[in-house]
Protein backbone atom coordinates (compact mmCIF):
# COMPACT_ATOMS: atom_id res chain seq x y z
CA UNK A 1 0.00 0.00 0.00
CA UNK A 2 1.20 3.50 -0.83
CA UNK A 3 0.02 6.82 0.60
CA UNK A 4 0.37 10.18 -1.15
CA UNK A 5 0.44 13.27 1.06
CA UNK A 6 -0.16 16.24 -1.21
CA UNK A 7 -0.79 19.98 -1.01
CA UNK A 8 1.82 20.32 1.75
CA UNK A 9 2.33 24.03 2.37
CA UNK A 10 5.85 23.65 3.77
CA UNK A 11 7.82 20.40 3.93
CA UNK A 12 10.84 20.17 6.23
CA UNK A 13 13.03 17.42 4.75
CA UNK A 14 16.34 17.99 6.62
CA UNK A 15 17.92 16.73 3.41
CA UNK A 16 21.67 16.95 4.06
CA UNK A 17 22.21 17.69 0.35
CA UNK A 18 19.96 20.78 0.45
CA UNK A 19 21.29 24.32 0.35
CA UNK A 20 19.35 25.41 3.45
CA UNK A 21 19.40 23.93 6.96
CA UNK A 22 15.91 22.40 6.87
CA UNK A 23 15.80 21.41 3.21
CA UNK A 24 12.52 23.29 2.86
CA UNK A 25 10.13 22.58 -0.01
CA UNK A 26 6.88 24.45 -0.70
CA UNK A 27 3.70 23.22 -2.39
CA UNK A 28 5.21 19.78 -1.96
CA UNK A 29 4.09 16.17 -1.87
CA UNK A 30 5.44 12.97 -0.36
CA UNK A 31 4.75 9.28 -1.03
CA UNK A 32 4.98 6.61 1.65
CA UNK A 33 5.33 2.95 0.72
CA UNK A 34 5.24 0.48 3.59
CA UNK A 35 7.02 2.26 6.45
CA UNK A 36 9.46 4.33 4.36
CA UNK A 37 9.43 7.50 2.29
CA UNK A 38 9.44 6.54 -1.40
CA UNK A 39 9.25 9.92 -3.14
CA UNK A 40 9.49 13.65 -2.35
CA UNK A 41 8.84 16.48 -4.79
CA UNK A 42 6.49 19.14 -6.11
CA UNK A 43 2.80 18.41 -5.65
CA UNK A 44 2.22 18.99 -9.38
CA UNK A 45 4.59 16.12 -10.20
CA UNK A 46 3.32 13.63 -7.63
CA UNK A 47 2.94 10.01 -8.81
CA UNK A 48 -0.21 7.98 -8.29
CA UNK A 49 -0.68 6.10 -5.01
CA UNK A 50 -3.19 3.70 -3.47
CA UNK A 51 -4.42 6.40 -1.08
CA UNK A 52 -4.31 10.18 -1.37
CA UNK A 53 -4.53 12.72 1.44
CA UNK A 54 -4.80 16.47 0.82
CA UNK A 55 -3.12 18.37 3.68
CA UNK A 56 -4.65 21.70 2.64
CA UNK A 57 -1.47 23.74 2.99
CA UNK A 58 -0.37 22.39 6.38
CA UNK A 59 3.32 22.07 7.25
CA UNK A 60 4.96 18.65 7.53
CA UNK A 61 8.08 17.94 9.57
CA UNK A 62 10.09 14.83 10.42
CA UNK A 63 8.89 13.28 13.66
CA UNK A 64 10.73 14.67 16.67
CA UNK A 65 13.58 12.56 18.00
CA UNK A 66 13.79 12.74 21.80
CA UNK A 67 17.26 11.45 22.60
CA UNK A 68 17.17 11.92 26.40
CA UNK A 69 14.37 10.82 28.72
CA UNK A 70 13.94 9.07 32.07
CA UNK A 71 10.53 7.39 31.79
CA UNK A 72 11.24 4.26 33.85
CA UNK A 73 10.06 5.55 37.21
CA UNK A 74 7.23 5.50 39.72
CA UNK A 75 6.03 8.08 42.22
CA UNK A 76 5.61 11.84 42.12
CA UNK A 77 7.80 14.82 43.10
CA UNK A 78 5.33 17.67 42.63
CA UNK A 79 5.95 18.82 46.20
CA UNK A 80 9.65 19.17 45.43
CA UNK A 81 8.78 21.35 42.44
CA UNK A 82 6.35 23.46 44.49
CA UNK A 83 8.99 24.04 47.16
CA UNK A 84 11.64 24.92 44.58
CA UNK A 85 9.35 27.43 42.87
CA UNK A 86 8.44 29.15 46.15
CA UNK A 87 12.00 29.36 47.44
CA UNK A 88 11.53 26.87 50.25
CA UNK A 89 14.25 24.37 51.13
CA UNK A 90 13.30 20.86 50.10
CA UNK A 91 14.89 17.82 51.71
CA UNK A 92 12.79 14.90 50.47
CA UNK A 93 15.76 13.19 48.85
CA UNK A 94 15.38 14.02 45.17
CA UNK A 95 16.42 11.11 42.96
CA UNK A 96 16.51 8.76 45.95
CA UNK A 97 12.79 9.44 46.56
CA UNK A 98 12.05 8.21 43.05
CA UNK A 99 14.37 5.23 43.54
CA UNK A 100 12.35 4.08 46.55
CA UNK A 101 9.04 4.42 44.68
CA UNK A 102 10.39 2.68 41.59
CA UNK A 103 11.72 -0.27 43.54
CA UNK A 104 8.31 -0.69 45.20
CA UNK A 105 6.35 -0.53 41.94
CA UNK A 106 5.13 -3.62 40.12
CA UNK A 107 6.11 -4.41 36.54
CA UNK A 108 2.55 -3.60 35.50
CA UNK A 109 2.72 -0.17 37.13
CA UNK A 110 6.07 0.70 35.53
CA UNK A 111 4.94 -0.57 32.14
CA UNK A 112 1.71 1.44 32.29
CA UNK A 113 3.49 4.65 33.36
CA UNK A 114 6.03 4.40 30.54
CA UNK A 115 3.35 3.60 27.98
CA UNK A 116 1.28 6.63 29.05
CA UNK A 117 4.26 8.95 28.76
CA UNK A 118 5.28 7.57 25.37
CA UNK A 119 1.70 8.07 24.15
CA UNK A 120 1.81 11.63 25.52
CA UNK A 121 5.03 12.24 23.59
CA UNK A 122 3.60 10.71 20.43
CA UNK A 123 0.58 13.01 20.55
CA UNK A 124 3.00 15.96 20.56
CA UNK A 125 4.98 14.72 17.57
CA UNK A 126 7.75 12.59 19.05
CA UNK A 127 8.18 9.45 16.97
CA UNK A 128 11.55 8.24 18.31
CA UNK A 129 12.34 8.23 22.03
CA UNK A 130 15.29 7.12 24.13
CA UNK A 131 14.50 5.78 27.64
CA UNK A 132 17.05 5.47 30.45
CA UNK A 133 17.07 3.31 33.53
CA UNK A 134 18.60 4.80 36.68
CA UNK A 135 15.79 4.77 39.23
CA UNK A 136 16.20 1.16 40.31
CA UNK A 137 19.90 0.99 41.21
CA UNK A 138 19.81 -2.71 42.06
CA UNK A 139 20.75 -5.50 39.68
CA UNK A 140 17.16 -6.69 39.32
CA UNK A 141 15.52 -3.25 39.19
CA UNK A 142 17.87 -1.85 36.56
CA UNK A 143 17.45 -4.93 34.38
CA UNK A 144 13.65 -4.89 34.64
CA UNK A 145 13.45 -1.15 33.92
CA UNK A 146 15.34 -1.71 30.68
CA UNK A 147 13.44 -4.86 29.81
CA UNK A 148 10.13 -2.98 30.13
CA UNK A 149 11.45 0.08 28.29
CA UNK A 150 12.58 -2.18 25.44
CA UNK A 151 8.93 -3.04 24.84
CA UNK A 152 8.44 0.60 23.78
CA UNK A 153 11.71 1.57 22.06
CA UNK A 154 14.98 0.15 20.78
CA UNK A 155 16.80 3.21 22.17
CA UNK A 156 17.34 2.09 25.77
CA UNK A 157 20.16 3.32 28.01
CA UNK A 158 21.66 1.69 31.10
CA UNK A 159 22.12 4.49 33.67
CA UNK A 160 23.09 2.48 36.74
CA UNK A 161 25.58 5.28 37.45
CA UNK A 162 22.84 7.84 38.14
CA UNK A 163 23.54 8.32 41.85
CA UNK A 164 24.97 6.14 44.58
CA UNK A 165 21.98 4.49 46.32
CA UNK A 166 21.56 4.84 50.09
CA UNK A 167 22.74 1.33 50.88
CA UNK A 168 26.13 2.17 49.30
CA UNK A 169 26.44 5.68 50.75
CA UNK A 170 29.58 4.70 52.65
CA UNK A 171 31.00 2.57 49.84
CA UNK A 172 30.78 4.34 46.47
CA UNK A 173 33.64 2.25 45.11
CA UNK A 174 31.64 -0.86 45.93
CA UNK A 175 28.67 0.51 44.02
CA UNK A 176 30.82 1.30 40.97
CA UNK A 177 32.07 -2.30 41.11
CA UNK A 178 28.46 -3.51 41.19
CA UNK A 179 27.44 -1.21 38.30
CA UNK A 180 30.36 -2.35 36.15
CA UNK A 181 29.97 -6.03 37.07
CA UNK A 182 26.75 -7.91 37.90
CA UNK A 183 24.46 -4.95 37.17
CA UNK A 184 26.01 -4.35 33.76
CA UNK A 185 25.81 -8.06 32.95
CA UNK A 186 22.08 -8.08 33.76
CA UNK A 187 21.30 -4.79 32.00
CA UNK A 188 23.35 -5.10 28.80
CA UNK A 189 21.03 -7.54 26.99
CA UNK A 190 18.23 -4.95 27.22
CA UNK A 191 20.24 -1.81 26.40
CA UNK A 192 21.86 -0.13 23.42
CA UNK A 193 23.61 2.64 25.39
CA UNK A 194 25.66 3.16 28.57
CA UNK A 195 25.43 6.45 30.48
CA UNK A 196 26.67 8.04 33.69
CA UNK A 197 25.98 11.23 35.65
CA UNK A 198 29.36 12.96 35.96
CA UNK A 199 28.70 15.73 38.46
CA UNK A 200 29.49 16.78 42.02
CA UNK A 201 27.24 14.67 44.24
CA UNK A 202 27.01 11.89 41.67
CA UNK A 203 30.13 10.36 40.02
CA UNK A 204 33.52 11.93 39.42
CA UNK A 205 35.42 11.68 36.14
CA UNK A 206 37.40 8.59 37.11
CA UNK A 207 34.29 6.74 38.22
CA UNK A 208 32.38 7.80 35.09
CA UNK A 209 35.27 6.68 32.88
CA UNK A 210 35.29 3.29 34.59
CA UNK A 211 31.54 2.86 34.08
CA UNK A 212 31.60 3.96 30.45
CA UNK A 213 34.60 1.89 29.41
CA UNK A 214 33.10 -1.20 31.07
CA UNK A 215 29.86 -0.64 29.16
CA UNK A 216 31.63 -0.11 25.87
CA UNK A 217 33.62 -3.31 26.40
CA UNK A 218 30.25 -5.04 26.81
CA UNK A 219 29.15 -3.72 23.41
CA UNK A 220 27.11 -0.67 24.48
CA UNK A 221 27.50 2.77 22.95
CA UNK A 222 28.52 5.63 25.22
CA UNK A 223 26.80 8.87 26.24
CA UNK A 224 27.12 11.05 29.35
CA UNK A 225 25.31 13.54 31.63
CA UNK A 226 27.80 16.36 32.27
CA UNK A 227 28.32 20.02 33.18
CA UNK A 228 24.73 20.50 34.34
CA UNK A 229 25.27 22.03 37.77
CA UNK A 230 28.59 23.75 37.17
CA UNK A 231 31.87 23.55 35.26
CA UNK A 232 33.53 20.16 35.40
CA UNK A 233 35.50 17.50 33.54
CA UNK A 234 32.53 15.62 32.07
CA UNK A 235 32.33 17.24 28.65
CA UNK A 236 36.04 16.78 28.03
CA UNK A 237 35.75 13.17 29.22
CA UNK A 238 33.00 12.58 26.67
CA UNK A 239 35.22 14.01 23.93
CA UNK A 240 38.21 11.99 25.11
CA UNK A 241 36.21 8.75 24.92
CA UNK A 242 34.66 9.67 21.57
CA UNK A 243 31.11 9.39 22.91
CA UNK A 244 28.25 9.91 20.49
CA UNK A 245 26.61 12.56 22.70
CA UNK A 246 27.03 14.44 25.95
CA UNK A 247 23.92 15.89 27.56
CA UNK A 248 23.10 19.05 29.54
CA UNK A 249 26.24 21.10 28.68
CA UNK A 250 24.95 24.05 30.68
CA UNK A 251 28.35 25.28 31.90
CA UNK A 252 31.01 25.18 29.17
CA UNK A 253 34.48 26.65 28.89
CA UNK A 254 36.10 27.47 25.57
CA UNK A 255 38.19 24.30 25.99
CA UNK A 256 35.00 22.27 26.41
CA UNK A 257 33.54 23.68 23.20
CA UNK A 258 36.79 23.04 21.33
CA UNK A 259 36.89 19.45 22.58
CA UNK A 260 33.32 18.81 21.42
CA UNK A 261 34.03 20.16 17.97
CA UNK A 262 37.22 18.15 17.56
CA UNK A 263 35.62 14.91 18.77
CA UNK A 264 32.40 15.33 16.78
CA UNK A 265 30.39 14.64 19.93
CA UNK A 266 26.80 15.94 19.82
CA UNK A 267 25.87 18.42 22.54
CA UNK A 268 22.34 17.55 23.68
CA UNK A 269 20.67 20.53 25.34
CA UNK A 270 17.67 20.17 27.63
CA UNK A 271 15.87 23.52 27.90
CA UNK A 272 13.04 22.11 29.99
CA UNK A 273 15.51 21.49 32.82
CA UNK A 274 16.59 25.11 33.02
CA UNK A 275 12.95 26.20 32.74
CA UNK A 276 11.99 23.91 35.64
CA UNK A 277 14.98 24.64 37.89
CA UNK A 278 15.65 28.32 37.10
CA UNK A 279 19.25 27.58 36.22
CA UNK A 280 21.00 29.59 33.51
CA UNK A 281 20.30 28.45 29.96
CA UNK A 282 23.20 27.16 27.86
CA UNK A 283 24.15 29.30 24.87
CA UNK A 284 23.22 27.03 21.98
CA UNK A 285 24.20 29.59 19.34
CA UNK A 286 27.74 29.63 20.75
CA UNK A 287 28.00 25.89 20.13
CA UNK A 288 26.62 26.08 16.61
CA UNK A 289 28.90 28.98 15.71
CA UNK A 290 31.86 26.88 16.90
CA UNK A 291 30.86 23.98 14.64
CA UNK A 292 29.37 21.70 17.31
CA UNK A 293 26.25 19.72 16.42
CA UNK A 294 23.37 20.43 18.79
CA UNK A 295 20.38 18.29 19.73
CA UNK A 296 17.33 19.24 21.76
CA UNK A 297 15.62 16.69 24.02
CA UNK A 298 13.02 16.73 26.77
CA UNK A 299 14.84 15.06 29.70
CA UNK A 300 11.36 14.02 30.83
CA UNK A 301 11.79 12.93 34.45
CA UNK A 302 9.83 13.32 37.69
CA UNK A 303 12.25 15.71 39.38
CA UNK A 304 14.09 18.37 37.43
CA UNK A 305 11.92 18.42 34.28
CA UNK A 306 8.56 16.71 34.01
CA UNK A 307 7.66 17.71 30.46
CA UNK A 308 7.19 15.37 27.52
CA UNK A 309 6.73 18.15 24.95
CA UNK A 310 9.43 18.78 22.37
CA UNK A 311 7.36 21.62 20.84
CA UNK A 312 7.61 23.32 24.24
CA UNK A 313 11.38 22.70 24.30
CA UNK A 314 11.69 24.18 20.81
CA UNK A 315 9.88 27.33 21.90
CA UNK A 316 12.06 27.72 24.99
CA UNK A 317 15.24 27.13 22.98
CA UNK A 318 14.27 29.90 20.57
CA UNK A 319 13.31 32.30 23.37
CA UNK A 320 16.12 31.65 25.84
CA UNK A 321 18.95 29.75 24.12
CA UNK A 322 19.42 32.03 21.11
CA UNK A 323 18.39 29.54 18.44
CA UNK A 324 16.44 30.51 15.34
CA UNK A 325 13.21 28.57 14.76
CA UNK A 326 14.94 26.62 11.99
CA UNK A 327 17.91 25.75 14.19
CA UNK A 328 15.65 24.60 17.02
CA UNK A 329 13.54 22.39 14.76
CA UNK A 330 16.67 20.91 13.20
CA UNK A 331 18.09 20.19 16.67
CA UNK A 332 14.89 18.40 17.74
CA UNK A 333 14.80 16.24 14.60
CA UNK A 334 18.10 15.70 12.76
CA UNK A 335 20.09 16.68 15.86
CA UNK A 336 18.29 14.15 18.01
CA UNK A 337 18.87 11.51 15.34
CA UNK A 338 22.60 12.29 15.34
CA UNK A 339 22.66 11.98 19.15
CA UNK A 340 21.30 8.45 18.70
CA UNK A 341 23.62 7.76 15.75
CA UNK A 342 20.63 7.31 13.43
CA UNK A 343 20.29 8.35 9.79
CA UNK A 344 16.93 6.69 9.15
CA UNK A 345 14.94 9.14 11.30
CA UNK A 346 14.98 12.91 11.74
CA UNK A 347 14.68 13.53 8.00
CA UNK A 348 12.15 13.01 5.20
CA UNK A 349 14.01 11.84 2.12
CA UNK A 350 13.58 8.73 -0.01
CA UNK A 351 14.61 5.71 2.06
CA UNK A 352 14.08 7.30 5.47
CA UNK A 353 11.44 6.04 7.88
CA UNK A 354 8.04 7.59 7.30
CA UNK A 355 7.92 9.21 10.73
CA UNK A 356 6.38 12.63 10.33
CA UNK A 357 4.30 15.33 11.97
CA UNK A 358 1.53 17.34 10.32
CA UNK A 359 1.08 20.76 11.91
CA UNK A 360 -2.16 22.69 11.97
CA UNK A 361 -0.06 25.64 10.83
CA UNK A 362 1.57 26.78 7.58
CA UNK A 363 5.21 26.57 8.70
CA UNK A 364 7.64 25.24 11.32
CA UNK A 365 8.04 28.77 12.70
CA UNK A 366 4.67 28.44 14.45
CA UNK A 367 6.13 25.94 16.92
CA UNK A 368 8.00 28.84 18.55
CA UNK A 369 5.64 31.61 17.43
CA UNK A 370 2.65 29.99 19.20
CA UNK A 371 4.13 28.39 22.32
CA UNK A 372 1.88 26.09 24.30
CA UNK A 373 -0.68 25.75 21.50
CA UNK A 374 -1.45 22.14 20.42
CA UNK A 375 -0.43 22.49 16.78
CA UNK A 376 0.17 18.80 16.01
CA UNK A 377 -2.75 17.85 13.76
CA UNK A 378 -1.62 14.27 13.13
CA UNK A 379 1.38 11.97 13.43
CA UNK A 380 2.45 9.17 11.10
CA UNK A 381 4.94 6.57 12.27
CA UNK A 382 5.94 4.12 9.61
CA UNK A 383 2.67 3.83 7.74
CA UNK A 384 0.48 4.13 10.87
CA UNK A 385 -1.52 7.29 11.37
Amino acid sequence: MSLLLTNIGELVTNDPAADDLLGLRHEAALVIEGDHVAWVGDAADAPAADERRDLEGRAVLPGFVDSHSHLAFAGDRAEEFRARMTGEPYTAGGIRTTVAATRAASDADLRARMARLVAEMRAQGTTTVEIKSGYGLTVDDEARSLRLARELTDETTFLGAHVVPPEYADDPAGYVALATGPMLDAAAPHARWIDAFCETGAFDADQAREVLTAGMRAGLRGRLHANQLGPGPGVRLAAELGLVAVDHCTYLTDDDVHALREAGTVATLLPGVEFSTRQPYPDARRLLDAGVQVALASDCNPGSCFTSSLPFCIAVAVRDMHLSPAQAVHAATAGGAAALDRTDVGRLVPGSRADLVVLDAPSHVHLAYRPGVPLVASVITGSRR
